[in-house]
């Protein structure tokens, strides 16, 4: 079966690495080709990785303002590849790429990662995302919480499927070469270090990790706290980082690439965010085996039991977050304890073989269901003809 990807992708980041990953681990009769808007030069980073990987990927010619000159190259490249299925991710994709599928008669789907509401712009833009949502053959949500959510906005719960983020352990060996450069990137020596990863913008929450940092330090001056991220909030946290006179103490790291090394090498993992489907970042921290001190929000309870591989704390409340913060880093035995429950639950629960099995299962679900074809773009799928069944839109 041929299944293309059209995304948005801005970086290599989080959601590009879970295409990756899905990619080369779905067996051989899947062949996947991932699809890019051509604005987002960005992403070549990530076309490198999937090049590199032997994994099929294209950059759209054309992109905004002509959306209609848009779609109609992406159906004409869902023709030339014989497409079977059309997953799509973000709400850009979502709108163009089911319109296209729509057009050819293929199934579509999307991903639902979650929502953010950062700005009013993008809360115009989640809005339509979930109208479109109604409209998918399949909606895959990536935690529970998130299909709590996706099932509140309208769509049906028979086109609702989960299947969770994956991490690949291998990642994450037990030997570090990273301490050097983690402990390097302060001007004055720290004993221990709390890392947090992610976008430097309103939904994460990231002032809330500062204040606790400030409080963390007034009773353990030598720990240390390091943000890897870059984004629209970075002035504004370095404000709040001088005022609260933690030049020493913090690090606003900017974007690496070797986010891997640092983690690997951190005391703790702190996330500090409003809203997550399920993040990636508290998968890696589990996966090199550093406890995890996150706001109980989306779906990161999914992977943090509370006393068990981390600590969850209310969002918006920098105070308990810097409790729970100083109880880990004066007890390093309960660290590597809940080190070693994180590894095991990433190993049991969140392994690439378990995501690529419900992806495969989906698909064949998929292409066994009769859609609504274009008589310019008759199907066959094994033994059956799908031909127009005007019946069956996939819509509500």
């Amino acid at each position: 079966m041929n299944i293309v990807h059209l995304t948005d992708s801005p970086f290599f980041g989080g959601p590009e690495r879970q295409m990756l990953g899905l990619a080369i681990r779905l067996p051989r009769r899947v062949r996947t080709t991932i699809l890019c808007f051509r604005e987002r030069q960005s992403a070549v980073p990530f076309l490198e990785q999937l090049s590199a990987a032997g994994v099929e990927a294209r950059m759209l010619r054309r992109s905004n303002p002509r959306l209609l000159a848009t779609i109609a190259e992406i159906v004409a490249v869902l023709r030339t590849l014989r497409a079977d299925a059309l997953v799509c991710h973000g709400y850009k994709a979502n709108l163009l790429g089911w319109i296209a599928a729509r057009r050819l008669g293929i199934p579509v789907l999307s991903v639902s990662r979650g929502w953010t509401a950062n700005m009013w712009q993008v809360r115009v833009y989640e809005a339509l995302d979930r109208r479109i949502l109604r409209y998918m053959d399949r909606v895959v949500c990536v935690s529970e919480e998130q299909a709590v959510k996706v099932r509140r906005a309208g769509i049906r719960a028979d086109r609702i499927r989960v299947i969770r983020n994956a991490i690949d352990s291998s990642r994450f060996p037990g030997d570090s070469q990273g301490r050097t450069t983690l402990y390097g990137l302060f001007k004055v020596p720290v004993e221990q270090i709390v890392i947090a990863v992610g976008r430097l913008s309103p939904e994460k929450a990231f002032d809330q990790l500062v204040e606790a940092a400030r409080l963390v330090t007034a009773e353990r001056p030598a720990t240390g706290f390091v943000l890897v991220g870059k984004g629209p909030d970075r002035q504004k946290l370095e404000r709040q980082v001088r005022t609260a006179g933690l030049e020493n103490s913090f690090v606003l790291a900017g974007f690496r690439s070797d986010v891997d090394e640092l983690i690997r090498d951190a005391a703790i993992l702190a996330q500090s965010s409003l809203t997550e489907g399920l993040p990636n970042v508290v998968l890696e921290a589990c996966a090199a085996g550093v406890p995890v001190v996150a706001t109980d929000v989306g779906g990161t309870r999914e992977v943090v039991t509370e006393g068990v591989n981390g600590h969850l704390v209310p969002a918006g409340d920098a105070r308990a977050m810097a409790e729970r913060l100083l109880e880990l880093l004066d007890d390093p035995a309960r660290r590597r304890d809940m080190g070693d429950r994180g590894r095991d639950r990433i190993r049991s629960e969140f392994s690439f073989a378990q995501q690529s099995a419900g992806y495969e299962a989906l698909f064949d679900e998929l292409l066994t269901a009769p859609v609504v074809a274009s008589s310019q773009h008759p199907r066959v799928r094994g033994k059956r003809r799908v031909e127009s069944a005007p019946g069956r839109a996939g819509v509500s």
